[in-house]
């Protein structure tokens, strides 16, 4: 019985840094539209990141794979999810983010670092056939759900994008455009 209780404590701290998740309280300058709180956590095990971001009618969830090196966004208001290759020189490593929101989580809400990455993104018309191609986690959250494939504007300006945009801001770390029709409705 011992054994037991000592084992199962052992596992749970080997298995906490596996599965680190982070609250983060996100205020009008994050989040376009008022406050919310995004939520990280990351999968050391399966080498994935989930970011949620929980603010009423613009609530998103976005999935990075760094095995696959896709990332998807499922945008709750447009009933969509987008798809797109993971920015290695923008986006952080995993071992980076977790540290990073680790940092975040410390210093509290008055502290300010360097100014966060754009990202800018085409969705393409056409709905993406074969969700597997991506890898079972983002298969898993896009299931069931009208999917686009998304290709980055190398140098873009959202100043210079005529059409509709949406924004998925990533805490202080990335500010990611969505920009096509599949966003306007």
């Amino acid at each position: 019985m011992k054994f037991t209780i000592v084992f199962a404590g052992l596992l749970g701290v080997f298995l906490t840094p596996a599965f680190a998740d982070y609250n983060i309280n996100i205020g009008d300058n994050n989040n376009s539209g008022g406050s919310g709180q995004q939520t990280v956590s990351v999968n050391n095990q399966h080498n994935v990141a989930n970011v949620d971001n929980n603010n009423g009618w613009d609530s998103w969830h976005s999935l990075w794979d760094y095995n696959t090196g896709f990332a998807a966004t499922r945008l709750f208001s447009k009933k969509v999810c987008i798809v797109h290759r993971m920015n290695k020189g923008a986006m952080p490593s995993l071992q980076a983010l977790d540290t990073m929101v680790k940092e975040k989580k410390l210093q509290g809400e008055g502290q300010r670092g360097p100014p966060p990455k754009g990202l800018m993104y085409s969705i393409s018309s056409n709905p993406v056939n074969n969700l597997d191609e991506f890898g079972g986690p983002i298969a898993g959250m896009c299931n069931q759900v009208p999917t686009y494939m998304a290709d980055e504007i190398q140098g873009a300006s959202l100043f210079f994008f005529s059409g509709k945009c949406f924004n998925a801001n990533v805490l202080w770390i990335l500010n990611i455009s969505f920009c096509g029709k599949t966003v306007e409705n």
